[in-house]
């Protein structure tokens, strides 16, 4: 087989892909910090509160393989924060103290009191209908 018949294949491009996430890596880092994750400190009467925060990033990108195709690409990321607490510093002592869900303080009492209501009543009900 000659160079003739061998069929075509794409031409190589300079690395455009591996460009573009350097460029969506270095303007998504560019965004985290420590104040993403901890916010600006609060201090009132003596006390002193840090937000925190969990982050994530990410993001992707692709070229084109068609060969002649010249800087075609793209590419996407993005970002998400959410609250998950905050570092209450007081009398030179911080503390962690994790936000709970609004749910939870709901769904445990509320499971419990019916856990309290139902599992007598059913103790009961079996009590009555076991053989003796």
């Amino acid at each position: 087989m000659t160079s003739s018949d061998t069929p075509d294949q794409p031409v190589p491009q300079p690395d455009t892909a591996t460009a573009l996430r350097e460029r969506l890596a270095e303007q998504l880092g560019s965004r985290a910090s420590v104040s993403a994750v901890f916010g600006e400190p609060v201090t009132s009467h003596g006390v002193t509160v840090i937000p925190v925060a969990e982050i994530g990033f990410g993001f992707a990108a692709g070229t084109s393989p068609e060969a002649g195709a010249a800087n075609t690409g793209g590419g996407g990321g993005g970002a998400g924060a959410r609250p998950r607490g905050y570092i209450e510093i007081k009398d030179g002592t911080a503390t962690y103290k994790p936000l709970r869900a609004p749910w939870v303080n709901v769904a445990v009492p509320l499971t419990a009191l019916l856990a309290g209501t139902v599992v007598p009543l059913l103790v009961r009900r079996l009590a009555k209908r076991r053989p003796r």
